[in-house]
């Protein structure tokens, strides 16, 4: 395969510069549109089934065929392959401004200027406004060779506002564009949609049509991402087996690295049972050893237990892992549920002989009037309203004079308010 392609592009270098001359009518003639257009996409096709080698000839066919388009003469476009040829080069990450300078030389009509509409605002970032347009235009090139692109472009336009309708584009777009790239975005965004909408079950049937064709694709990492939280959404025992189904087509590493991420997804969204799960089995995988996937997995059981009756174990576990063994987003997971260990295990101070022994004037001690007073919502309470803000008066009534507070108490308080501000600014800092 590397060979043809390689040959292909050879034979674009050599006759492009003859093509272009006024001289060598034959030579353009080889060189048409359309013909350079099936070398970019078997080019495509060829890197999300795994050969990466191509993505730098993918760039070199695209700045080809874009100096190509602009070069030709208009009366190319009466041939409809042509005028096919280019849509799908803007379409397939080709440069805007030709499909402007196209579509500006167009005094023929031959061009469908629906389609360029809805392709210039698409390109400019308001696909939402091409929806209407294009979902009526697109059923009549279904059969065409620029119906897959358009579906795909529908899908990626609608998927914000109807998931449900982005995921039917999708399937159309896939269907007739099997083992292309066009297919693999299709079911690579399918599974994003599925778990947005609440579709469990179609995400794992479309994740499961991309691991057994496109897992060497440069953009797996992204499937990955989506997977992950597709599982951990929707985690159940019908999901574990679905979820193992999924990762049996990868190697022991692959699926290691997506139970690591799934336990610190889950570890993050507060599913202990899925984090533990998750990180057993990818302690499960490791090679031996203490290797860094066995750190992490450790690490995200420990996360998991924090929030648990065993957060003195996993203080102790995870204040004993070194820094040079997380990364800077894992450091600052570790930070964060380190301040939360010691909060939750942190005891409070010296309680105040004077709290306990001072009456309010209906002779109530001081700790039994605080709770009085967090239920009737009288500004007592550090988490309740205030009387001002409540509207009661701060002397009104029967109510009395606020007892005194333990300082020793308010420092505890104080102390428990930053850590929290400590632990928002760390997950802030990093994104999570």
């Amino acid at each position: 395969m590397l060979k043809r392609l390689h040959a292909i592009l050879l034979t674009s270098v050599l006759v492009l510069p003859l093509a272009v001359g006024p001289a060598r009518a034959d030579a353009g003639e080889e060189l048409a549109p359309f013909k350079m257009i099936r070398s970019l996409q078997y080019v495509q096709d060829s890197v999300v089934l795994g050969d990466h080698s191509a993505i730098e000839m993918q760039r070199f066919m695209l700045g080809a065929i874009d100096k190509r388009l602009r070069a030709v003469e208009e009366s190319a476009f009466r041939d409809p392959r042509n005028v096919d040829a280019a849509l799908v080069y803007v379409m397939s990450g080709g440069n805007p401004d030709t499909l402007d300078y196209l579509t500006d030389r167009d005094i023929e009509g031959n061009f469908d200027s629906r389609v360029t509409d809805a392709l210039r605002q698409y390109l400019s970032g308001k696909g939402a406004l091409i929806v209407e347009t294009l979902s009526k235009a697109a059923p009549e090139y279904k059969n065409a060779r620029i119906g897959p692109y358009l579906f795909l472009i529908l899908g990626n336009a609608t998927s914000q506002q109807n998931p449900l309708a982005a995921m039917k584009y999708y399937d159309w777009a896939r269907l007739t564009a099997p083992g292309t790239i066009i297919e693999e975005a299709a079911l690579r965004r399918s599974v994003f949609l599925a778990a947005k909408a609440n579709e469990p079950d179609k995400g794992f049937r479309y994740a499961l049509s991309y691991a057994r064709r496109y897992l060497t694709s440069p953009y797996a990492s992204q499937f990955a991402d989506v997977f992950v939280e597709l599982a951990v959404e929707h985690f159940d025992e019908a999901a574990e087996q679905k979820i193992s189904e999924v990762l049996a087509f990868m190697d022991r590493p692959r699926q290691r690295e997506v139970y690591l991420r799934v336990a610190r997804r889950a570890a993050i969204g507060g599913n202990q049972a899925l984090a533990r799960l998750a990180s057993q089995r990818a302690e499960d995988l490791a090679d031996g050893g203490t290797s860094q996937s066995q750190v992490l997995a450790s690490f995200y059981e420990g996360l998991a237990a924090v929030p648990s009756e065993d957060v003195f174990a996993a203080a102790e576990a995870i204040n004993a892992i070194p820094d040079e063994e997380l990364s800077p987003r894992d450091r600052a997971l570790r930070d964060a549920a380190k301040a939360i260990a010691d909060a939750v295990v942190q005891l409070p101070q010296d309680e105040s002989s004077t709290q306990a022994s001072v009456h309010t004037p209906d002779g109530i001690t001081a700790e039994e009037g605080q709770a009085v007073s967090e239920e009737s919502g009288s500004g007592m309470s550090p988490f309740g309203e205030t009387a001002e803000a409540s509207g009661q008066s701060s002397d009104g009534g029967g109510a009395g004079t606020a007892p005194p507070t333990d300082p020793a108490f308010d420092g505890f308080l104080t102390n428990g308010r930053s850590k929290v501000a400590e632990i928002d600014a760390l997950l802030k800092e990093e994104g999570l």
